[in-house]
């Protein structure tokens, strides 16, 4: 069976639902985001419009017409200083993980930071009990900066997160 490809293109108000939909999997069911309650679509159509009013990519994985997973790059931190930083945002579909979206996804969201002036690449991955996330920032460049231990509780556990950095120009 042959899959179908996916094409990576900025986000939409239309895609929101379907974000929504993948994050709040992720927030009622996992560790990997210290969110507790689920964004809601108005959330989701706010945070585009911040983002993209930055100049920074919001990404969504398109699969034959399908939200099939997103991606953004965010302010690492508010204060001033920090404004040619970001903090990178992926998450897939459930159902579509395996398929090499997130790479694809991460790809185009380095490609768009760089474009937008951005100097560093942050990722915080919370420890689930997998290294895929820390793998596919590895292949992508980004090194391992630390470690915080037990900075995150959720689900009755104690999280903590690695790290990981790179360097989008200079």
């Amino acid at each position: 069976m042959v899959l179908p490809q996916a094409v990576i293109r900025p986000a939409v108000p239309a895609d929101l639902k379907a974000v929504a939909e993948i994050n709040t999997h992720y927030v009622t069911n996992t560790v990997i985001t210290f969110e507790e309650t689920p964004p809601t679509v108005d959330d989701w159509h706010h945070r585009l419009a911040e983002l993209t009013g930055r100049g920074l990519p919001f990404l969504v994985a398109d699969l034959s017409g399908e939200v099939a997973g997103y991606a953004y790059a965010g302010p690492w931190r508010p204060k001033p200083a920090y404004r040619n930083t970001v903090e990178d945002t992926i998450y897939l579909s459930p159902a579509h993980t395996g398929r090499g979206l997130g790479g694809a996804l991460l790809g185009e969201l380095v490609t768009g930071s760089i474009a937008a002036g951005m100097r560093r690449m942050i990722a915080v991955i919370a420890d689930a009990g997998d290294d895929r996330s820390i793998e596919l920032h590895r292949r992508f460049g980004f090194t391992e900066a630390g470690r915080l231990t037990e900075v995150g509780y959720k689900h009755g556990r104690w999280i903590d997160t690695t790290l990981m950095q790179r360097a989008l120009a200079g």
